[in-house]
């Protein structure tokens, strides 16, 4: 499938919601799922986590048309968002894991070349992030650093 239909599917050729209101099924109340949110992140969940766990446990579909933010919002003003972007976060444990295994596979050269991916991936998106100001302008990713 091409063209505009196709961007909006996700893996598994769901489509989100089109209304920008919430569901009338929908139980909780903005106050309930701001609390939700902030006790998920004191329990150490990132963002995604917590988008899958209100899906999954809570029946809520989207936090947006609830509470008028997203989680990251949500989050930003609870301080509590995470220092790193959370993509950006996972391909630094992503090229960790790979420069680890290097180490004791040193002729594994197909994850030679996804090490290579996996940090120009990251040079790029601190690039935008930079841009954007969610990075400061002096944040470096230095190979090999682990921030777990």
């Amino acid at each position: 499938m091409v063209g505009r239909r196709a961007l909006m599917l996700g893996g598994s050729r769901s489509t989100r919601p089109v209304s920008k209101r919430p569901p009338g099924w929908v139980v909780y109340q903005p106050e309930e799922v701001k609390a939700l949110v902030i006790s998920l992140a004191r329990e150490g969940k990132t963002p995604s986590e917590i988008g899958n766990i209100l899906r999954d446990e809570h029946g809520i579909p989207l936090v947006k048309p609830i509470v008028g933010k997203g989680i990251l919002e949500i989050l930003r003003e609870a301080q509590m968002a995470p220092k790193l972007p959370e993509d950006l976060q996972n391909l630094i444990s992503r090229a960790a894991n790979i420069r680890r295994h290097l180490e004791r596979n040193p002729k594994d050269y197909s994850n030679k070349r996804g090490l290579q991916l996996a940090e120009a991936k990251i040079y790029k998106l601190a690039r935008y992030y930079k841009r954007k100001g969610l990075l400061p302008p002096d944040w470096e990713y230095r190979p090999g650093m682990i921030t777990f």
